[in-house]
């Protein structure tokens, strides 16, 4: 069973309504659009959580009467759950002996696969007070440790803003390398191209949708960033290796981002560093003091109408210095922004 993770859901088998239950702060929060047996498994769930609690708090609790409570606690010994009660003033239900909550099982794929797709669509700190990061915690605690290591590994791996669907790579080959990085080894890794390389792996980021392996090649004495989805294959060695202290994973992969494609960038930008950095992503580019009141955005892309919707945003005067292509997707989108200032005030726009 050392390929096998269990986690023991606390709802009943063969209902739906268990998605509907994710935090005991959401007994509070109980919209009216409940249907019985999700009311049931609140009932449940409100049971577990404070065990002995009484008739009138478990009724409050499901935003129903008293017999209305008792009714859904019938439901649930119905169902097999031994709900056991006392009366008086020390009185309450609370889950008796014998429970036998049904087991969901996972394979470890399917477990490192659902640390990935929280990943992908995450937007915070797995570490927050937030009901994503919080069940995600939960699962790790229960999973065997062989596949816990590797999916706590890859609960750190940097998200940033990953809003859009790309290639997944393969969950085993992507824990591998989350734990090199974490054990600071050295690993051989073979791209789809047929290349094979010996890298030093610092760490892995989620941008955009895609993950991406930043780490140092010692045969070209450079940092690489590589896409995990196109990785292939991957060997992890007894070589130690050592990240720069002051690392930052996440800009040193936007910087790189930034560099190396079609059409290179330079505007000018009327205003300080710090005032228009804040609104520049660092995926355009690296911006540079250029004076007193003044910086320079220096960068290259493929998309040029994208591009040019991202200078849109800068709060201040802007001169567009390279490339010719960026300067006319620049003007184009200036004109389609005016003609649609023209059309919402019923200006003809065939008219100066």
């Amino acid at each position: 069973m050392t390929n096998r993770a269990w986690i023991l859901l606390t709802a009943l088998p063969g209902t739906r309504a268990y998605g509907r239950l994710r935090t005991k702060g959401f007994l509070d929060a109980m919209s009216n659009d409940v249907g019985p047996v999700g009311r049931a498994l609140l009932a449940l769930e409100a049971i577990q959580a404070a065990p002995g609690i009484t008739g009138a708090r478990l009724a409050g609790r499901l935003g129903v009467t008293d017999r209305a409570a008792r009714r859904y606690v019938a439901v649930l010994r119905e169902a097999g759950i031994p709900v056991e009660s006392a009366s008086g003033p020390y009185g309450g239900y609370r889950i008796g002996r014998g429970a036998r909550i049904p087991p969901l099982m996972f394979s470890t794929p399917e477990a490192l696969g659902l640390v990935m797709a929280v990943l992908q669509g995450w937007h915070g700190s797995v570490e927050a007070d937030h009901p994503a990061a919080t069940a995600l915690a939960k699962i790790l605690r229960v999973l065997p440790a062989a596949t816990a290591e590797a999916a706590e590994a890859m609960r750190h791996v940097r998200a940033q803003n990953p809003n859009d669907m790309a290639a997944m790579p393969d969950a085993e080959l992507t824990a591998t390398i989350t734990r090199a990085c974490e054990n600071r080894q050295r690993i051989h890794l073979t791209y789809r191209t047929g290349n094979r390389m010996l890298l030093e792996p610092w760490g892995v980021v989620v941008r955009h949708g895609r993950w991406y392996l930043l780490g140092w090649l010692p045969k070209a004495d450079a940092r690489r960033v590589l896409r995990l989805d196109r990785i292939i294959a991957i060997e992890t060695t007894d070589e130690s290796c050592t990240p720069p202290d002051d690392l930052d994973p996440v800009r040193e992969v936007e910087d790189h981002l930034a560099d190396g494609w079609t059409y290179p960038v330079e505007v000018r930008i009327d205003a300080p560093v710090a005032k228009v950095a804040p609104c520049i992503p660092r995926i355009l580019g690296r911006l540079d003091a250029s004076g007193e009141h003044s910086c320079t955005l220096r960068g290259s892309t493929d998309e040029l109408t994208w591009y040019a919707e991202q200078l849109a945003r800068i709060p201040a005067p802007f001169t567009v210095l390279a490339s010719p292509e960026i300067r006319a997707a620049v003007g184009a989108l200036g004109k389609r922004l005016a003609r649609a200032g023209d059309a919402a005030i019923g200006k003809d726009p065939g008219r100066s």
